[in-house]
């Protein structure tokens, strides 16, 4: 099934997920999504812990294999890559992992500047700390560049690690549950911060998350995901029709007026 995207956005296609089937053992995680993410977009996987959401954005960057289907990142077949060519493409997509991985043993800055320094060898030091700087301030954190990560609260933590995906200058950002654990202060600021990420470097977003709100505030199309298939897909008001009952305690768990 195809689904409209809001008027004046981008048709290119960044994003290609056919009938993918992924299962662990006789478990059947996913059975057979069929995706398209479009330039430009926020799309969000809502659904419950355990319905398969960060086994689809991990397929997507290929940590993961399908057992069937086609899943397509910038018109290239990622489980058909060699090595080389994978590490190439995961240059263009950050994974912002939930619990943002920083290495607690180096500073803001040493954690900012690993990424640049192993994969883009001609940089020069100037170049590399006006690149920490940039990002620092697109976060709101430059003061905290000479911190540990053990000095900084959960959700200055979620913004580096933001940062330290967005240094690499990325096409896509993957989110995994971007604002688990947070109050509900700090997930709005993280959920700001999504948006101002996309507007700004003009990225295409696929942003897992069981949070109403945050899907509701970053979310350009919202994919529902139940017992391994979407069930639902299209604007926040599209997806929740209280008239249907698959979505209706979803719903009110999340406590959205």
């Amino acid at each position: 099934m195809k689904y409209n995207i809001q008027q004046g956005e981008s048709r290119d296609i960044v994003i290609s997920v056919s009938d993918l089937h992924i299962s662990f053992g006789r478990l059947a995680v996913l059975k057979g999504i069929d995706l398209e993410v479009y330039k430009g977009e926020n799309f969000v996987v809502l659904g419950r812990s355990g319905s398969g959401k960060s086994v689809l954005i991990k397929t997507i960057a290929g940590l993961l294999k399908p057992d069937k289907g086609i899943v397509n990142v910038l018109g290239l077949q990622v489980d058909k890559l060699k090595v080389h060519d994978l590490q190439k493409l995961r240059l263009k997509m950050g994974f912002i992992f939930q619990s943002s991985a920083l290495y607690d043993s180096m500073t803001i800055r040493e954690n900012l500047e690993f990424s640049l320094v192993r994969n883009f060898k001609h940089m020069t030091a100037r170049e590399v700390l006006k690149a920490v700087e940039e990002v620092l301030d697109a976060v709101g954190l430059r003061e905290k560049i000479n911190e540990m990560p053990s000095e900084l609260s959960g959700g200055q933590i979620k913004r580096i690690g933001i940062a330290r995906t967005l240094i690499i200058r990325p096409e896509i950002m993957l989110y995994d549950e971007p604002t688990a654990g947070l109050d509900p202060i700090t997930c709005t600021e993280i959920n700001q911060l999504i948006n101002e990420v996309q507007s700004r470097y003009n990225t295409t977003s696929i942003i897992i998350t069981h949070d109403l709100t945050c899907a509701k505030t970053t979310g350009t199309r919202i994919a529902l995901l139940q017992d391994g298939n979407f069930i639902r897909m299209g604007s926040f008001t599209d997806v929740f029709d209280p008239g249907d009952s698959r979505v209706k305690s979803f719903y009110d768990y999340n406590f959205i007026q």
